[in-house]
């Protein structure tokens, strides 16, 4: 049949996805191609922007191969990508460098300055998104300190899901979400006077692009495109929202209890809340993200850890080495399988863990590019299986710690990412939030958010609610409500845990130092 396939692009920080879906929301195959990035010592990291677009392609292409008489079927393609970072076009839409990533930590000095300068709290106050060294506005700000040629040679600043557009269609645009939270107005979804002199580019502004709304208009994929994609020219293109918003969507934060809340507890932690823009709150510390929905009047509130079961991947890993040093090869699934055993074997709340393993510090619900992980409260009657549950209460506890920034601890929790599969952990999860859990069995959350708004804007549904109600809300399973005795505990060790982050933050600086001066 015609046009019954709805393609979802989410081009992520290591694998780029295609997924196909039918107008109904069943997912039908998926396609993959790993992503590439360059990091070095002086905190840069970056992706080759050609190299992202032939792996999008390749991805495409793989799906093609999955999915019969694909070209034919296609109603629309939607994508979306990791957010943040800087994607600079020059002349002939050619890359004027490689691609600044969200990971790049070069602009912190400058995030350090600008957050001392007076328009400091207007721009806030306008984006609702915390400054830091990850997002497109802080890169361009350093760039036009450090190296202002690359803005001089640029003619348009986009990022990847904007550039992926570009690729697909030759339209120079990017999405409310991002343009919004970076350079804008949650409340407007337009850029912002104040804003962008508050970042010191009024100067640079001819290079933010046309704000698209995805759900209301579509560019028809192009020649060349087609060409290289092996999809039929003249498909039209949806142009979604950054993969958080998408992910928020695909995964369930809307629809239902107006109190449930999302986090995806992946190698990073993202904990988002969906509200309308009269009950966003901005906490004092002056963090986190709004980021607008495709949804008229409403925004996801989200604060994002830098690490989330990179530290379980961390104490995993030791227990690897050490058996390998004594002869004994294991495998990281075998470690894995065996974490609620440990979890079962340890006694709660017994020590605390701060899960800031990133190089880069952390960003949620504070910001500090020097905090580190670390434990509080050893003794020598802890063991090894004490130590793995620290640091799964550890994501708890960050987890809390970033919903009670936002405002207020949600009554219903909803789980995406690697760790909702572990029963132990999700336990741990829902005690320290106080709040029952859902599960979505949604494998591709990402791809299916940006699919959605293709489903809308060809008018395969009136409207995003419709949408939800056939794509998000059936894939959700029962609520399961926390221990009780669990969540007392944790009530009680959250002081501890929050208190003690605070007290580290001094030696963070002073390790920080002392690092360097020995480095030197």
């Amino acid at each position: 049949m015609p046009g019954d396939v709805l393609i979802g692009i989410d081009a992520g920080t290591s694998v780029i996805k295609a997924v196909a879906f039918d107008l109904r929301g069943a997912q039908i195959a998926s396609s993959s191609v790993p992503n590439r990035l360059q990091s070095n010592s002086d905190g840069s990291a970056t992706q080759d922007m050609t190299r992202t677009w032939a792996d999008c392609a390749a991805a495409l292409r793989g799906l093609a191969e999955k999915v019969p008489s694909l070209a034919e079927r296609t109603a629309a393609i939607s994508v979306t990508a990791q957010g943040d970072g800087t994607w600079l076009v020059g002349r002939d839409n050619q890359p004027v460098t490689d691609a600044w990533l969200w990971l790049d930590a070069r602009a912190a000095p400058t995030v350090e300055k600008l957050a001392s300068g007076p328009l400091s709290r207007a721009r806030f106050e306008a984006t609702g998104t915390g400054l830091n060294a990850c997002q497109q506005g802080s890169q361009m700000a350093h760039m036009e300190r450090v190296a202002p040629g690359l803005l001089d040679a640029a003619e348009v600043a986009l990022h990847c899901k904007d550039w992926l557009y570009l690729c697909l269609t030759g339209v120079r645009a990017t999405d409310p979400s991002e343009a919004s939270f970076t350079f804008g107005n949650f409340r407007t979804r337009c850029y912002d006077d104040v804003v962008i002199e508050a970042l010191g580019l009024s100067d640079r502004r001819r290079l933010l692009p046309e704000i698209v709304e995805g759900t209301q208009l579509t560019h028809p994929l192009s020649g060349a495109a087609a060409a290289e994609t092996g999809l039929k020219a003249g498909t039209p293109v949806c142009l979604a929202y950054v993969d958080m918003v998408m992910t928020a969507l695909g995964a369930g934060d809307c629809g239902g209890s107006r109190e449930a809340a999302c986090s995806i507890v992946g190698s990073t932690g993202v904990h988002m809340r969906a509200v309308t823009n009269a009950a966003v709150h901005l906490n004092a510390e002056g963090t986190g993200y709004v980021m607008a929905l495709p949804i008229p009047g409403m925004v996801v509130q989200a604060q994002t850890n830098m690490a989330a079961t990179l530290n379980l991947d961390w104490i995993l890993g030791i227990a690897a080495e050490l058996l390998e040093s004594a002869g004994r090869q294991v495998t990281h699934a075998d470690l894995l399988a065996r974490i609620d055993a440990w979890l079962e074997a340890s006694s709660p709340g017994q020590v605390v863990y701060h899960p800031y393993i990133s190089e880069a510090g952390e960003r949620g619900p504070f910001v500090n590019s020097q905090a580190r992980a670390g434990f509080v409260g050893l003794s020598a009657n802890h063991r090894y299986a004490d130590l793995v549950r620290a640091v799964v209460e550890g994501l708890g506890m960050a987890l809390r710690d970033c919903y009670l920034a936002m405002g207020g601890l949600p009554s219903e929790l909803r789980l995406s990412g690697g760790a909702a599969r572990s029963p132990g952990l999700r336990a741990i999860l829902a005690a320290c939030v106080g709040a029952s859990v859902r599960v979505s069995s949604r494998e591709e959350a990402g791809a299916a958010g940006a699919a959605m708004m293709a489903a809308v804007a060809i008018g395969a549904y009136p409207d995003m609610h419709a949408c939800i109600a056939d794509w998000v809300t059936p894939l959700l399973g029962t609520p399961k409500s926390p221990d009780p005795a669990l969540v007392d505990v944790y009530r009680r060790l959250f002081p501890a845990f929050q208190s003690s982050r605070v007290g580290l933050s001094p030696a963070w600086s002073l390790l920080a130092a002392a690092r360097q001066n020995t480095a030197t």
